[in-house]
């Protein structure tokens, strides 16, 4: 009777998975993935989906003669891509205008963004009377409603009555010709270095102080600990910095849209207002989708080089 009694729970015993047998399965839990669900249909509902409506969209002659049957729009095929990369068509060079305009426009916004950024969160580190007041006012522009603060702009730039022309002494044209363009940047800096500022600000919190002070007593000055310290420490964080400054300042379709209306001038054609002109004024689908997906594709390129870069620098440098 005692040696049965005894015997059971080692015969259960040994007929159970020990705890680092395979045969024993761990249980996922699933809450996180069911709180990650709502996120993951918004997604595919606000990007995924239209964008492969888009890529659909690309390959048919989508026109204003098929806008309520789409089903009956002609297959295109790749003419569409063919027509629109023809630059000896109208499209084709206009196209390549567009392009034109949106890389100058990127690239001085993205590096000015940076340098104003960078600035002052270096000068910003230092404490003094009022600092907190300063950084509150450097990030305003950034805190305020995107279309209040571009059509505020556009007010400014006005010839007759604009506050630009009152303080400079001139009468101007600052949202036609070629004034167009630099008014299209100053917009663009004066909106996205405060987010340059903040993010910049925020690595620098995670340089230990006590480098700076050795610098110091080494008898470094403020340029060298700059380049010998700041900037390498900075690396990672400048570098997604300057691809995420890239895509939105490359993609910009509100700046333009709201400074200028729906045809902007050609000195600030941006690709993005091209875009939208051959889709919802000229009434051309086809070829407007097909110009959006050459953009995701450069876009795409763009950034898988830039990171493959990065990562081979890091890789470098770890060496």
């Amino acid at each position: 009777m005692t040696t049965a009694v005894r015997g059971a729970p080692a015969a259960k015993a040994a007929g159970a998975p020990r705890p680092g047998s395979p045969r024993r399965k761990r249980r996922r839990p699933a809450l996180p993935y069911l709180l990650l669900l709502p996120a993951l249909l918004l997604e595919l509902l606000i990007h995924v989906v239209p964008m492969l409506v888009g890529v659909v969209m690309s390959f048919v002659k989508l026109t204003q003669y098929y806008i309520r049957n789409w089903s009956a729009a002609p297959g295109a095929g790749l003419d569409n891509y063919k027509f629109v990369l023809d630059f000896d068509t109208a499209t084709g060079k206009a196209l390549a205008h567009s392009f034109g305009i949106t890389v100058e426009y990127t690239v001085l916004s993205v590096g000015l963004c940076w340098l104003f950024g960078t600035s002052a969160a270096v000068l910003m580190q230092r404490s003094f009377r009022g600092r907190g007041l300063l950084r509150t006012l450097f990030l305003v522009p950034y805190a305020l409603p995107m279309y209040a603060a571009v059509i505020t702009w556009s007010f400014m730039f006005q010839r007759d009555t604009g506050l630009v022309n009152s303080l400079l002494g001139t009468h101007s044209f600052w949202l036609i010709g070629d004034n167009s363009f630099w008014s299209l940047v100053t917009v663009s800096v004066w909106r996205n270095w405060p987010f340059a500022f903040l993010i910049v600000m925020a690595g620098l919190q995670n340089i230990p102080g006590e480098l700076y002070e050795a610098a110091s007593i080494d008898g470094a000055g403020w340029w060298t600990q700059f380049r010998a310290i700041t900037q390498p420490m900075l690396r990672p964080v400048n570098q997604v910095l300057l691809l995420v400054l890239f895509l939105w300042t490359f993609n910009d379709f509100n700046t333009p849209y709201v400074l200028f209306g729906k045809s902007a001038p050609r000195e600030a054609s941006l690709i993005s207002i091209h875009i939208y002109q051959s889709s919802f004024v000229t009434w051309n689908f086809g070829l407007g989708s097909a110009m959006s997906v050459l953009l995701l594709l450069f876009l795409m390129l763009v950034s898988a080089a830039y990171l493959a870069l990065t990562a081979r620098r890091r890789r470098t440098a770890s060496v």
